[in-house]
């Protein structure tokens, strides 16, 4: 029987790579993206792809490192980190650090005590109750994120590519 550590990281990878259930995974949605869409804004009150991925790649380390026992805070390289200039190799970088970013996090899952699961992080943000959030709350809250921006992700990329043709 699996542990419901196990199962975290499980979705963890489906979202990032698997077979989610709500459609392609995150690496097969930005599968063959070129720079230039990546840095396009087809609408302009919305991020681009590039944005968006170094959004995800901030939180997932934000995550990994709240996992240690860290206090909530932004990720250290900021909530929405600037774009560099876009060329094809910062594009792959900004990829590469993704993934880094992914399978450490995932790593840490792994490695979490599954004891720990339920005791408070060291967010005190709780609507309802006003008590701490949870391991599990945090580690549900991330693969949610993951799914909504690969959303994001999937509709800007059609926007951009129709512009940039």
């Amino acid at each position: 029987m699996q542990s419901e550590i196990d199962r975290i990281a499980d979705q963890l990878q489906r979202e990032h790579e698997g077979d989610p259930w709500h459609g392609p995974p995150l690496r097969e949605l930005l599968s063959g993206i070129r720079c230039e869409v990546a840095a396009a804004r087809p609408i302009r009150s919305v991020h681009s792809v590039w944005e968006i991925v170094l959004h995800m790649t901030a939180w997932k380390n934000e995550v990994r490192r709240r996992l240690s026992g860290a206090p909530a805070s932004e990720p250290e390289e900021g909530d929405w980190p600037p774009v560099p200039s876009p060329t094809p190799e910062a594009w792959k970088e900004a990829l590469a650090r993704l993934e880094r970013a992914h399978e450490a996090l995932v790593a840490a899952v792994r490695q979490h005590p599954e004891a720990k699961l339920f005791q408070p992080t060291h967010d005190p943000r709780d609507r309802e109750t006003g008590a701490g959030v949870s391991y599990y709350v945090l580690l549900h809250g991330i693969v949610q994120h993951d799914v909504y921006h690969a959303g994001q992700i999937a509709l800007v990329r059609k926007g951009a590519e129709e512009l940039i043709r």
